[in-house]
């Protein structure tokens, strides 16, 4: 059985692996998006389902309104003594732990294990009767990085004992180095990490028989000749429990369309792990673009980003910017956007949209939506999100509707309008959406609506620390009874189209 890398062509920034009897289960990056940090399940490293978040929203009250780029870094899980542990970074705020018996169910509430800002990437390791964590260290708030610390904790990770030291400085042959991932494996510690920069770098592996070091450093997998560039930070997996077959998963930074997720074996030679492709000479081994399934067997499993609306929650592929508000939202006859008033004109500023990663590199997305606006100023749309954004919308303007497209930027103030139609006089609107890989950072899309009112072609950004997203909203400029219902949103992978 052959797999094809990306194994997840889309934006699960950071991703931490593990493996729990024949189950795997995946964390990654949520930042300010909500709910926070996603939980995915697997059996064989590259069929992934969406099961569960850690996080229903973020335990601080900066996060109830739009902070983008800021939130739940680069996680790691860790299963020891029947509960599974999740180590959470917020770079302003500190190291903080959520625990789970069942990782499908109710994960508890944060508690706080390192409170200060500038700390991310945090891992533990339980060894020799203790628990120590490693991390790394966000320049923009603590003023360096490229050094890795070791603070230890007590085995239920609710203390820390002492202050951290560091135990490495990667300035002279690790740069930038970050994401460590810590591992016990035989007579040493091991830790994987990447170094050089999300675009650029290269994996590094550090080992010592002693944690606080010393340590010794070998590069373990680089770009070399292939269109992976990074590749960056990820995980090492034991697939056995006798030690002797090892898969390592990392990402690819893939622009508009995000931190992608790559599966890579993984072989043991004097003492080091080898990632990639490698050869019997020990050098470092470089990515696969394609492989065997690590693990003989196939499930189906799969993300699937449509949404039919006939439930009474949200399917598990949709976050919102910021904490959610029980106004925005209702289910009857379908996904009912209330007209909630927001002080910010701009997008890139409201709390209540309804967003999903792009989960293909071509792809086309239907969504109708039944229109109920009542008051001047209150709008239904469908965006194409980044750091630079376009949405196509119905908004009410003397008593009338009108469809309008816009685009905007985050940070850049009032949003641009496009285009203007005449008056609106249908009753519900049908959005549409056709979306073309043009290379690894551009991706081509074509907004339709109103009928054949508007076509406009654009181009997807990523977002901050994030791939683009698509989604929906309603919004007003004053308290109002408008709305509007959408009946569902499917998206199509239209890759054999294309091709």
């Amino acid at each position: 059985m052959k797999y094809e890398n990306p194994v997840l062509l889309s934006d699960y920034s950071d991703p931490d692996v593990i493996r729990v009897g024949d189950d795997f289960y995946m964390v990654a990056s949520s930042f300010n998006h909500v709910p926070g940090v996603p939980v995915l399940h697997s059996k064989n490293l590259v069929e992934w389902e969406i099961i569960n978040y850690v996080l229903d929203e973020l335990p601080f009250e900066k996060f109830n309104k739009v902070q983008h780029g800021n939130g739940a870094w680069a996680p790691s899980i860790r299963y020891h003594n029947g509960k599974f542990y999740c180590l959470i970074p917020f770079p302003d705020e500190g190291i903080f732990v959520a625990e789970a018996t069942d990782p499908y169910g109710k994960w508890s509430l944060l508690r706080p294990l390192l409170t200060g800002a500038g700390y991310e990437d945090p891992c533990p390791v339980w060894a020799d009767g203790k628990c120590y964590i490693v991390f790394a260290f966000v320049k923009s708030r603590i003023g360096f990085n490229s050094r890795l610390a070791v603070i230890e904790a007590d085995e239920d990770l609710k203390t820390v004992k002492g202050d951290y030291k560091i135990i490495y400085d990667g300035r002279d042959l690790a740069p930038k180095i970050e994401g460590p991932k810590i591992y016990k494996h035989g007579k040493y510690f091991y830790i994987l990490a990447p170094a050089g920069g999300v675009k650029t770098g290269w994996q590094v592996a550090l080992r010592s028989k002693e944690i606080y070091g010393d340590w010794e450093t070998k590069i373990v997998m680089l770009q070399g000749d292939t269109p992976v560039n990074g590749p960056h930070q990820g995980a090492l997996i034991d697939l056995d429990d006798n030690g002797e077959k090892w898969a390592f998963m990392h990402f690819q930074d893939m622009g508009a369309y995000g931190r992608v997720v790559h599966l890579q074996p993984a072989v043991w030679r004097d003492g080091w792990v080898i990632c990639g492709k490698s050869e019997d000479d020990g050098l470092a081994g470089t990515p696969v673009l394609s492989g065997d399934y690590p693990v003989e067997v196939i499930t189906g499993a799969k993300i699937d980003p449509s949404d039919e609306f006939d439930g009474d929650k949200l399917s598990l592929v949709w976050q919102t910017p910021a904490n959610p508000n029980t106004e925005w939202y209702s289910f009857k006859h379908g996904l009912k956007l209330n007209c909630v008033p927001h002080e910010e004109p701009a997008l890139s500023d409201l709390p209540q949209l309804i967003m999903q990663k792009v989960q293909y590199k071509n792809f086309a997305v239907n969504s109708k939506c039944k229109l109920n606006l009542v008051n001047d100023g209150d709008e239904v749309g469908f965006t194409v999100f980044g750091k630079k954004y376009a949405y196509c919308c119905v908004v009410r303007r003397d008593g009338q509707n009108f469809l309008e497209i816009r685009k905007g930027e985050i940070g850049g103030g009032e949003d641009e309008t496009l285009a203007k139609s005449q008056p609106y006089d249908e009753g519900s609107v049908t959005f549409k959406l056709s979306a073309k890989f043009e290379s690894p950072n551009r991706l081509a899309y074509k907004f339709s609506f109103g009928g054949s009112a508007f076509t406009h072609i654009f181009y997807a950004e990523a977002g901050a620390w994030t791939g683009a997203k698509i989604g929906i909203y309603a919004r007003g400029t004053e308290p109002s009874k408008g709305n509007a219902t959408f009946k569902y949103f499917r998206v199509t992978c239209t890759d054999n189209r294309i091709k």
